[in-house]
């Protein structure tokens, strides 16, 4: 699997040079990225120890305005490799993983999907990752831990599509005016697991599985005078009779904030809850900052700080917090670094109950 990732990484790097000079005259665009992380358990968890994962995209995009087709369509096609160590399956024992590429070792098509717009309106069609366009904080997205990504009570609770494992979707979205968004999406209830879909290129849909689906409403206004601020409001349901062999329901909410507050603080917010009776995780909360152009000689390095905590109804470890501080530090205009440090108190993952855990991470990340 290492070989096949490593020629995988060379032959994204080989295509991305290759179309380099045409890609402004072309409708074709193309990328290629590869995330490394090397993660040490130093304490509590299950054991201590180290581990290198991995995870690389290759993406290719057509414009049908640019090849003088029609206007605003646009393909996408992201295919992916994941590869390496497991740290918190092996090592910490948390319930979010630590790591964000945390995955096993998977070749697959990650998305595929045709988006139309028509005016005000959008609509894409096809295998989508939710967490693209929904539930998601921009000022999250420094961080490595999985809470800062989609929240937990929707992504361990419903069998939901997001990394590693997406699905065939449909997403309707109306841009209200500047400042108002609503979007709603279909997606198949249960996306078929890697176990019978080893590359996610076989999908079936069928009434057994149902449909999750969600809305979300995005406010792009600032409750601070002159600085820029997007709060979004949620809500999900699924809907599927493969859980549990009858029919099966289960729903939530959310909210998500990110406000700046001056030209170098930026606060983010984000909780998630959903009926206690039917879930054992219920709710949780995180709230973080993001401190940039603390450097004039270094202007796009960030300094982030982020805390989270999850609630639990039955969970012998108890309800799990983790504190997360990290540093990206911009090499050049492809490439950078982030060494980070996570506490990790009563992880909660084995349902044991373990020692707190500390954590650290360096990662590398290499983008065209």
């Amino acid at each position: 699997m290492k070989k096949v990732a490593a020629a995988f990484v060379i032959s994204l790097f080989c295509i991305q040079a290759l179309f380099a000079q045409t890609e402004k005259e072309n409708p074709f665009s193309f990328g290629a990225s590869y995330i490394g992380d090397f993660v040490s358990n130093f304490h509590g968890g299950i054991k201590t120890g180290s581990e290198y994962l991995g995870k690389a995209n290759l993406t290719v995009g057509f414009d049908t305005e640019k090849a003088q087709w029609w206007k605003g369509g646009e393909l996408f096609i992201n295919g992916m490799t994941t590869h390496g160590g497991e740290p918190s399956a092996t090592l910490i024992g948390d319930f979010q993983k630590a790591s964000n590429i945390d995955a096993g070792d998977h070749i697959a098509l990650y998305e595929l999907w045709y988006k139309q717009t028509f005016g005000k309106f959008d609509i894409t069609a096809g295998l989508q990752d939710l967490n693209v366009d929904y539930a998601v904080s921009e000022s999250g997205l420094l961080f490595n831990n999985s809470y800062f990504g989609i929240h937990s009570v929707c992504s361990e609770n419903i069998p939901v599509p997001i990394f590693p494992l997406t699905a065939l979707g449909l997403n309707v979205g109306w841009n209200i005016s500047d400042d108002y968004r609503l979007q709603a999406v279909v997606f198949d209830g249960v996306p078929d697991d890697f176990s019978i879909n080893p590359y996610n290129v076989k999908w079936t849909l069928s009434r057994w599985q149902g449909f999750l689906a969600l809305s979300e409403f995005q406010v792009k206004k600032s409750i601070v005078k002159g600085r820029g601020g997007v709060y979004k409001i949620g809500f999900y349901l699924q809907d599927s009779q493969e859980i549990t062999n009858d029919t099966h329901k289960n729903y939530g909410f959310y909210l998500v904030a990110d406000q700046e507050i001056s030209d170098q603080i930026t606060l983010f917010m984000q909780t998630g809850t959903s009926p206690k009776k039917w879930n054992n995780h219920y709710f949780c909360y995180g709230l973080g900052m993001n401190w940039k152009n603390f450097n004039t000689k270094r202007p796009n390095d960030i300094i982030g700080l982020a805390f989270n905590h999850a609630r639990f109804k039955n969970n012998p470890a108890g309800n799990e917090t983790v504190v997360e501080l990290i540093y990206h530090f911009q090499l050049n205009k492809n490439s950078y670094l982030c060494p980070d440090l996570q506490y990790i108190a009563n992880p909660a993952g084995t349902g044991e109950k373990l020692q707190n855990a500390l954590v650290g991470m360096l990662r590398f990340g290499i983008e065209f």
